[in-house]
């Protein structure tokens, strides 16, 4: 079944590329993992998926150590400090940098683990009271220069969560808005490359959109047993 939803998967991505003149090539497919066992995650990679996101620190943790296979893995929750040196040891990537406070002891943990992390900001571009992320310009200047001059953090990207909703405006407004303040940012100086948006429900219009890493789980897993 995996295989069969795989396919359906890349043939939109590859139709959405076409309509927006873009390569396969520039866009990075994330299976979120969340909740899978790991004979889902092995039948993935077998079928060619490398890149594999989880949102729990301790649900990373034991997938990195118990399943042996060359896998990136993204860590794509909610972080809290006292979380971060788990996921340090083990995640190429951290799309979810929020604060200054979290950067710094994602610096930190670095530093002792000997590596430069890469990490995302996380932006909150639906105005959703729910929802993680920045809001605030300055505030968003302020940590992305931050991460810049920390000497363990490279500043590879910007996430986003649209909103689940069907209106494709909106869904279009929240991504569009991402890839303008990746320009913005970029033109004061930032080397900012990856952009982190588009889910199950909206990857289409996330690739329209300039999307480079798409975080897809229900339409590569199927539903979620909880």
């Amino acid at each position: 079944m995996i295989a069969e939803r795989l396919k359906t998967v890349e043939r939109k991505i590859a139709e959405a590329c076409k309509r927006a003149n873009r390569k396969r090539s520039e866009i990075r497919l994330i299976a979120v993992s969340k909740t899978q066992p790991d004979e889902a995650v092995l039948e993935a990679y077998k079928l060619g998926i490398k890149d594999f996101g989880e949102n729990k620190a301790q649900e990373l943790k034991r997938k990195a150590s118990d399943i042996k296979e060359n896998i990136t893995w993204h860590f794509i929750g909610h972080l809290q400090t006292n979380k971060v040196k788990d996921v340090v040891k083990v995640s190429e990537f951290i799309h979810s940098v929020d604060s200054i406070k979290l950067a710094n002891e994602i610096n930190k943990r670095a530093g002792k683990a000997g590596k430069k992390q890469k990490v995302l900001l996380e932006i909150n571009t639906s105005g959703e009271e729910t929802k993680y992320g920045l809001r605030d310009e300055k505030e968003i200047i302020a940590l992305a220069r931050f991460c810049t001059e920390a000497g363990n953090l490279e500043l590879t990207g910007l996430m986003t969560m649209a909103p689940f909703v069907q209106d494709e405006k909106i869904l279009r407004n929240c991504f569009g808005s991402l890839r303008e303040l990746k320009e913005k940012l970029n033109r004061q100086g930032f080397n900012i490359t990856e952009l982190s948006m588009g889910m199950t429900n909206d990857y289409e219009i996330a690739v329209e959109e300039g999307a480079t890493m798409l975080r897809i789980g229900t339409a590569i897993f199927g539903s979620r047993k909880y």
